[in-house]
């Protein structure tokens, strides 16, 4: 990755104000980009966006994807060079409370960014962001390649799904392997792991609850605690967002594909692993219990092969599980200490990209 190739592009993120939104904005901002924002506002509640003052370092535009004409709109006005789609519904749990919004934020929101993209001539080059939970989980050891099916028994996964048929249809349909050559933005679909990281306050979210919970002083519950999941640093799957990107802004055509970007395989553990890593280091008085109620249906196991990144892109992960349980532990640590989130994100990026 190159932080000279950043320097004054016009980048547009769609979710700037979500958690790994907030994340890339820093980082490209690290890099001296021109950052376009457009998502909902954020949450009245404690988020990364506000704590970090994420607001201040970009243009930043409260705009409902769902809103075709308004996205196109801001698309053209903005003229980016580069978009990244990260606004999504973004958690299983709720997508079972809310099945209509889950897939019109997730199926027509994504439509709505391929037709502004279509639309607005400047855009060489996108990433489109998915999720590892996109794949048909046959509940299997082996981890998923991007040439297997696509599924999803949940609304959320199965939402993901129909996002990356979406985006092949387009890609052949108007973009760089259409007929029509006079279109010839670059697009690719990025499934990452588990992200974990400072500032993600979300909730129905491990890291977040277990923070919670240690924070107040409260036992800790645990939903699936035998479930298995590619947990990596936000930074790790953000850096493999902003490598694709630089191949695709240089016009390499052959990378307009979907890609993984998951941890290595010893890093995959179990949830009680990775809370009881958490309470270990926190010193916290908290224990560990598990919900006896059943609850809706999640996968068990879901692991990434993300051979093509690291062969073709040159993507490796540079923090391994222990050491990212650290980075995270120590993150909240110090911002309940006092410390300021904005500098705590960008001493983590200077770290890693160094």
């Amino acid at each position: 990755m190159r932080a000279g190739f950043w320097n004054g592009k016009r980048v547009l993120i769609t979710g700037h104000t979500g958690f790994k939104g907030s994340w890339l904005a820093l980082w490209l901002h690290e890099m001296n980009a021109h950052i376009i924002g457009c998502a909902l506002a954020p949450p009245p509640e404690k988020n990364l966006y506000s704590s970090a003052d994420v607001g201040k370092l970009l243009e930043s535009h409260y705009i409902d994807i769902r809103d075709g004409h308004a996205l196109t709109e801001l698309f053209n006005n903005t003229s980016p060079d580069i978009v990244f789609h990260l606004a999504a519904q973004s958690l299983v749990l709720p997508s079972y409370d809310d099945p209509v919004g889950t897939y019109e934020t997730n199926v027509i929101g994504t439509l709505n960014v391929l037709e502004a993209i279509r639309f607005t001539p400047s855009i060489n080059a996108a990433v489109i962001v998915t999720t590892d939970k996109c794949y048909e989980n046959r509940e299997r050891l082996e981890p998923y390649r991007e040439s297997d099916s696509l599924g999803g028994h949940d609304p959320y996964s199965s939402s993901k799904a129909c996002a990356e048929i979406l985006v092949a249809s387009y890609r052949k349909s108007y973009f760089s392997n259409s007929a029509d050559e006079r279109k010839n933005t670059l697009i690719a679909t990025a499934r990452a792991g588990n992200v974990v990281g400072g500032g993600d306050w979300s909730p129905n979210r491990l890291l977040p609850d277990l923070m919670r919970a240690i924070e107040r002083g409260e036992d800790i519950v645990l939903r699936n605690p035998s479930s298995v999941r590619p947990w990596q640093h936000v930074l790790e799957s953000l850096a493999g967002y902003l490598l694709l990107a630089e191949h695709l802004g240089q016009g390499k055509k052959g990378f307009d594909r979907s890609w993984n970007f998951g941890p290595d395989e010893r890093d995959v553990r179990t949830v009680e692993w990775v809370a009881e890593r958490i309470v270990d280091l926190s010193g916290t008085s908290s224990t560990l219990t598990v919900n006896p109620e059943p609850g809706v249906h999640e996968a068990t196991i879901l692991k990434l092969d993300s051979s093509d990144a690291k062969k073709l892109l040159g993507w490796n992960p540079k923090w391994h599980i222990d050491e990212t349980i650290q980075k995270v532990s120590d993150w909240y640590g110090n911002e309940r200490g006092g410390s300021n989130a904005q500098l705590l994100c960008r001493d983590q990026i200077r770290e890693y990209a160094g």
